[in-house]
């Protein structure tokens, strides 16, 4: 009887986040309707937090400077913490403003604080990107059409530069995944959209008000808080892409989503006592930030699906039935939430990664401490 008892509180707990990502993952597959008109041009500052990228940092600067905005609307500055010197020359040659940083314990939180302490103005619209990140020449100007509606916040549709190994799909897929359920499914539920650290727009001076409250790595978790707290909505446009360098490495994606998993539990613990006026307040945004901050990473939940469903068949357990349902509703989400363009070999192969994902994602919550505050 109490095991019954167990089996159905777990049973429950876990159901909760499977219908959550379900939910999204099927309004991902609705239209989302925004229609902007070409609006008039403003002044656009684009930030480069740069940390010891100097085969990367070059094209991204001469891919935002090949856009179809008028050059005199919008300034490149990056931040060059730990660039080599002949890097610093190649930006500022090609037209790009240059400050150079040398933080003991580099962030890309200190990274934009200084930033907007040095920068007098005046711009409309403040935009960070990556130092991996290209973007098309339409870039600019989609964003520009999108703050002519009164938003104050967006997020660009990141996608993957590259799928040269089986990690890198794993994170491509991964990202995909969250663009689906995070970002456009819940924009066309009427929710606001996560950030994800690049590939952001905000209002300039929303911006330079709050940035001084962003203290760690986490900073697109600190911004999230921010805005929602605010009532302020995150508007993800699923058309402006911003093409990312993914992860290729077992240890390299290991150690993204240790601080991944670290900012999201520190938020989490941060935040949650908000709740109760969250709730007396009707931010149903800010409810529903702290909902998906309490979540399990999806890896491991469906891990944890996949074990207890073996075991339940093991048994020879009609209750077995219950989490085959389970089981089948995570892996419908998740491929939902997949566009078609990755259904291919490369998929199929990658997957075979999953265990060893599933075992990094397990060690990764037993080693959470301190890894939020560094790049």
């Amino acid at each position: 009887m109490v095991i019954t008892i167990i089996e159905w509180v777990i049973f429950g707990l876990l159901c909760m986040p499977v219908a959550y990502l379900l939910f999204f993952a099927i309004a991902s597959k609705l239209p989302l309707h925004k229609k902007r008109n070409e609006a008039t041009e403003k002044n656009i500052l684009v930030l480069f937090p740069a940390y010891k990228e100097d085969l990367v940092i070059e094209d991204s600067v001469k891919s935002v400077l090949n856009q179809q905005y008028s050059r005199s609307m919008y300034e490149i500055v990056v931040i060059a913490d730990k660039l080599s010197q002949s890097t610093v020359e190649k930006l500022r040659e090609v037209g790009a403003a240059v400050l150079d940083v040398n933080f003991e314990n580099s962030s890309k939180a200190k990274a934009l604080n200084f930033a907007m302490s040095q920068i007098a103005g005046p711009f409309d619209i403040v935009v960070i990107l990556d130092a991996d990140n290209i973007v098309k020449p339409d870039f600019l100007r989609r964003i520009n059409d999108s703050f002519s509606g009164g938003i104050k916040a967006v997020q660009a549709h990141r996608t993957a530069k590259n799928m040269n190994t089986d990690i890198a799909v794993l994170d491509a897929i991964s990202e995909e995944m969250s663009n689906s359920m995070l970002r456009k499914g819940h924009n066309v539920a009427g929710l606001s959209s996560a950030l994800i650290g690049s590939g952001m727009a905000f209002d300039y001076q929303w911006f330079k008000d709050n940035v001084g409250s962003l203290t760690s790595a986490g900073e697109d978790k600190e911004l999230e808080k921010l805005l929602l707290k605010q009532n302020i909505f995150i508007e993800y446009l699923p058309d402006v892409d911003v093409l990312d360098e993914k992860i290729q490495s077992g240890k390299g994606f290991y150690s993204q989503r240790r601080r991944w998993i670290s900012a999201q539990f520190y938020s989490m613990i941060e935040s949650v006592r908000d709740f109760p006026s969250a709730v007396r307040q009707r931010n149903i945004n800010y409810c529903d930030k702290l909902f998906q901050w309490m979540m399990l990473p999806r890896v491991l939940l469906l891990g944890i699906i996949i074990v207890i469903t073996a075991a339940s068949f093991c048994t020879i357990y009609i209750g077995s039935i219950k989490w085959c349902i389970l089981l089948f509703s995570i892996i419908t989400a998740f491929f939902l939430a997949i566009p078609n363009y990755l259904f291919n070999f490369k998929l199929l192969k990658a997957f075979l990664k999953l265990p060893v994902v599933f075992f990094m994602m397990a060690l990764n919550l037993l080693r959470i401490k301190g890894s939020r505050n560094k790049f």
